[in-house]
C-alpha cells in the first residue's frame, strides 16, 4: 500500500481529467446523504472509512468497498496517523461488458483486503492515467473488475444494476455544467439528448422515483463535494462552477443535504 500511496501523492495532476479521485482530510469528516449515481470502488489508503446511518459498515485502511448506485448514504471518514486518505474509481455501464455474467441479483456494496496484486493492478492503472489516452480508462477499469472477480469477489458483477434513465441525465448535466449559459439543459434539450419525449421522460423518472430538477440538485451538489474535496479553489468560485447565484446560497444547500457547510468541511483539509 505504501507504494500506492507514493504513487498517488507524487502526483500532478491538476490540468489533467482523470479516470479517480483522492479524497483526503487531517481531521474526521461526517457527510450525510451523499448520492452514490454510479458503481463506486472506494479504497482506503489510511484511517478508515464508515458508512450507513449508524456506520454499521466499516473499511480500515489496506481495504476497499465496492458501492452499487444508490440514492444517498453517510459516510464518515477518520483519520489515523494524521491523515484520511482514499483512491475512488467511478465505473460506468461500459467498464462491465466483458465480465463473467452472474445472476439478476443485485449487490448494494462488497468489501475485501486490498491485497499486493489489487494494490499493483490500481498503481499501474493511477499511472498509466497521467499518460494514456482517454479511450484506454474504460479497459483499465475492465482489469480492475476483472481481477476483483478473479480474486473471489464474485458479486462485483452485481454491481451495476439496469441502466437507469436518470443516471443518462446526470451524465449530461456533468457534461454539459452548471456555470456557462450560452448553452442550458433545458427540458428541450434533455429530451432531444435523450431520444423520449417528455412525457415519456417523466414517466420513466418517476418510476425510478425521481424528477430532473431532483437530478440536477444531486449533480450540482455532488460536483461541489468533489471540487471541495479534490482541489483548493475558492469556495464562491465552486458556488459559481456548480450554477449558484451566491456563496450564500450554495453553503445553505450543501448543508442542508451533507449536514455540514463548505467552510466545515474544509477546515478538514487545513493545517493548523
Amino acid at each position: 500500500m505504501n507504494e500506492l500511496l507514493s504513487s498517488i501523492t507524487k502526483l500532478k495532476i491538476e490540468d489533467r481529467q482523470l479516470p479517480f479521485s483522492v479524497y483526503s482530510s487531517i481531521h474526521e469528516q461526517t457527510l450525510l446523504n451523499v448520492p452514490i449515481t454510479k458503481p463506486l470502488l472506494m479504497v482506503v489508503l489510511s484511517g478508515q472509512k464508515k458508512l450507513g446511518k449508524n456506520s454499521e459498515i466499516s473499511c480500515p485502511a489496506n481495504h476497499f468497498i465496492f458501492l452499487s448506485d444508490s440514492p444517498a448514504i453517510n459516510m464518515r471518514n477518520i483519520p489515523k496517523d494524521n491523515a484520511y486518505m482514499a483512491l475512488l474509481i467511478e465505473f460506468d455501464y461500459q467498464d462491465f461488458d466483458g465480465i463473467p455474467v452472474g445472476d439478476d441479483t443485485k449487490s448494494e456494496f462488497i468489501t475485501g483486503e486490498a491485497t499486493p496484486v489489487i494494490q499493483q493492478c490500481l498503481q499501474q492503472f493511477v499511472e498509466s492515467s497521467t499518460w494514456a489516452p482517454k479511450e484506454l480508462f474504460s479497459l483499465r477499469k475492465k482489469e480492475i473488475l476483472l481481477l476483483l472477480f478473479q480474486s473471489g469477489h464474485k458479486d462485483v458483477v452485481a454491481m451495476m444494476g439496469k441502466p437507469k434513465v436518470s443516471h443518462k441525465l446526470h451524465d449530461l448535466f456533468n457534461q454539459v455544467g452548471f456555470h456557462e449559459k450560452e448553452y442550458e439543459l433545458t427540458l428541450d434539450v434533455i429530451c432531444e439528448k435523450l431520444a423520449m419525449s417528455e412525457s415519456t421522460l417523466r414517466r420513466k423518472l418517476k418510476s425510478e422515483g425521481t424528477s430532473v430538477q431532483e437530478i440536477k440538485d444531486k449533480a450540482r451538489l455532488g460536483l461541489g463535494l468533489h471540487l471541495l474535496q479534490t482541489t483548493e479553489s475558492a469556495i464562491g468560485l465552486i458556488a459559481q462552477m456548480c450554477g449558484y447565484h451566491s456563496q450564500s446560497r450554495f453553503t445553505d444547500r450543501f448543508k442542508g443535504h451533507f449536514g455540514l457547510t463548505p467552510t466545515e468541511l474544509r477546515k478538514t483539509k487545513m493545517t493548523d
